[in-house]
């Protein structure tokens, strides 16, 4: 039986490669956009299989009409993708408290609140799968990401209990971790930029690599969107997916320092129990 996807931000970068991929496999594609004319070319090309649903994922209070519109439509949801997003760069000390909560809105409150609308109807059908589309800088973080980097870092960290919740019910989740790769989200018209006094010179690099990265990036959507479906395909789904040889790269790297700081420092850590 062909799946029905509910993918946020389909209209570009990874959202519009997964719902090319599903399509390729027959599936239904409910792509859910604030403009949803940007789907027209698809739903245009695909009448039977492609949806536009108007939804900010930002707007919380939506997430549940949103889900039940779809469920009404096609009577189940398999898959739920919480890929909306935007990146966003400066030195938290220049990060402005309204420009972070806005941040956290798009990448863990929307998110969060999809995820709750659809819980009961996986559970009751015992399936589904939730894939959370994180970063690799939902690992690590560089100077310049550390607004970016709390929003994904929270992402993972709710998705991993949310998983081990939810495997008794047949629910997968999959946190993806992409690095570099040719989307949208370095484009001067999508990037999140706070002020800059030129005091943070590491955040001056981070800002001027983003800005001359847009077109330029190592990694295809395309080859991602087909290592997430391989991935759902699996008997055992991973929950964590790093993409692109920088994501990995990256990945690895971060875990290694950590084992270092943990092993450095272990004999000192474990004796802080009481000696009774």
């Amino acid at each position: 039986m062909n799946r029905v996807w509910l993918i946020t931000g389909a209209s570009s970068g990874f959202g519009r490669a997964l719902t090319e991929a599903a399509l390729a496999e027959g599936d239904v594609v409910v792509g859910a956009v604030r403009r949803p004319e940007a789907l027209d070319d698809l739903v245009a090309a695909h009448p039977d299989q492609v949806e536009a649903l108007r939804l900010d994922v930002a707007d919380t209070s939506a997430a549940e009409a949103a889900v039940q519109d779809v469920l009404a439509r096609h009577g189940r949801i398999d898959v739920l993708v919480n890929n909306a997003g935007r990146t966003h760069v400066g030195a938290l000390e220049e990060t402005t408290e309204q420009e972070l909560r806005d941040l956290f809105e798009v990448h863990v409150f929307g998110p969060a609140a999809l995820t709750r609308a659809v819980l009961p109807h996986m559970r009751e059908r015992k399936s589904g799968a939730i894939v959370q589309m994180s970063s690799m800088g939902g690992q690590m973080s560089v100077a310049g990401f550390s607004a970016y980097s709390a929003t994904k870092f929270a992402l993972e960290g709710l998705s991993e209990g949310l998983a081990d919740e939810v495997a008794e019910f047949g629910i997968k989740v999959l946190i993806v971790e992409p690095g570099a790769f040719r989307t949208s989200l370095f484009a001067p018209d999508r990037a999140g930029v706070s002020g800059d006094s030129g005091l943070y010179p590491k955040v001056s690099r981070t800002r001027g690599f983003v800005e001359g990265g847009d077109g330029s990036q190592p990694g295809d959507p395309a080859k991602a969107a087909a290592a997430i479906l391989a991935a759902l395909r699996a008997e055992k789904t991973p929950l964590h997916l790093p993409l692109g040889g920088d994501g990995v790269d990256a990945v690895l790297a971060h875990l290694d320092q950590v084992r270092e700081d943990v092993t450095t420092w272990e004999k000192r850590t474990r004796a802080t129990s009481f000696d009774d």
